[in-house]
């Protein structure tokens, strides 16, 4: 009888241990951004903000620089800004 008593505390205690590790652990990688940086570094290159403006660093948010500099360029914002509008998108906020 002792045994299965056992085997059910050890269980018991490692579901414990790794329930604890998951809720430790975090659920998402959370992609840092600045939308606003990118909308008035394309806005400084001389493009109005629009939504097309918008939603070129929101592609940009995600990763997605070739769609982001596509985008904001189709926009009226020069090659190099569109660039560097969009990379600053993928950074962390200031």
């Amino acid at each position: 009888m002792r045994r299965p008593i056992r085997t059910v505390g050890v269980l018991t205690g490692l579901i414990l241990t790794l329930g604890g590790i998951v809720a430790a652990a975090p659920t998402a990688p959370t992609a840092p951004a600045d939308i606003p940086a990118c909308t008035q570094m394309a806005a400084q290159a001389g493009a109005q903000t629009t939504d097309a403006v918008t939603a070129a660093c929101r592609r940009g948010v995600v990763g997605d620089l070739q769609g982001c500099v596509s985008g904001l360029t189709e926009a009226g914002v020069p090659g190099g800004a569109a660039n560097g509008a969009c990379r600053l998108a993928a950074s962390e906020p200031r």
